[in-house]
């Protein structure tokens, strides 16, 4: 028994904050499908010797007018199954841009909670999904804390600012060769190359998942 609680408690607490936009992104430059069971259970699953606090997905949605309604729906539904496979989601409307396109830009509500949720939650571990420099000065600030900050990322993606910053970096290419290949290149979740009425490709079973979960919808 007692070398069990000295195992629990040598565990570390993790907090995942996940840039949806940027990681998928890089995903699909790669040439693959996101699978987000996956992905979580790669940076804190039970066999990483982590205890995950909460995985937190900030996603910008398409702007809320009848030209994109369509494009909303999709990421809605999206949104829907992260929230009912475990995943805390924080969405952020988007404003048209040029034309087929739309910005919705998450990064000041992903740098507040980081540090509201660390203050309120205490983890041991921050783990920032995304490779976006400006990124790096939260890591210090969260560092300056006593967290411990890793940034996972692929080098193509990953600012030299925001690496020289963290604590540790998670590099994600072994993780992304082991996703579904994807044949059509998606455009951006939040940024797509595309006008707004164009469909989408109906995408195929994701590569891993439980039995119990629904099928993971496009993101």
């Amino acid at each position: 028994m007692r070398k069990r609680n000295q195992e629990t408690a040598a565990r570390s607490r993790v907090l995942v904050l996940v840039d949806e936009s940027n990681v998928g992104s890089s995903v699909r430059s790669a040439g693959r499908g996101l699978d987000w069971l996956k992905l979580r259970d790669f940076l804190a699953g039970p066999n990483t010797g982590r205890d995950l606090i909460e995985m937190v997905v900030y996603a910008g949605l398409p702007p809320a007018i009848p030209t994109w309604q369509e494009e909303r729906d999709r990421k809605s539904k999206f949104v829907h199954w992260l929230r009912s496979n475990g995943f805390m989601v924080v969405t952020k409307d988007g404003a048209p841009a040029e034309e087929g396109h739309y910005k919705a830009n998450v990064d000041v509500l992903m740098a507040i909670d980081a540090l509201e949720l660390s203050i309120e939650m205490r983890p041991d571990v921050v783990v920032l999904v995304t490779g976006d420099a400006d990124f790096a000065y939260l890591v210090t600030k969260l560092r300056r804390h006593g967290i411990r900050v890793e940034v996972a990322s692929v080098a193509a993606n990953l600012g030299n600012i925001l690496r020289s910053a963290a604590s540790d970096v998670i590099d994600l290419a072994p993780l992304f060769r082991t996703f579904e290949i994807k044949t059509v290149h998606d455009g951006a979740a939040q940024e797509p190359k595309r006008t707004p009425r164009q469909q989408q490709p109906r995408r195929g079973r994701p590569p891993f998942r439980p039995v119990t979960t629904a099928r993971q919808p496009e993101g």
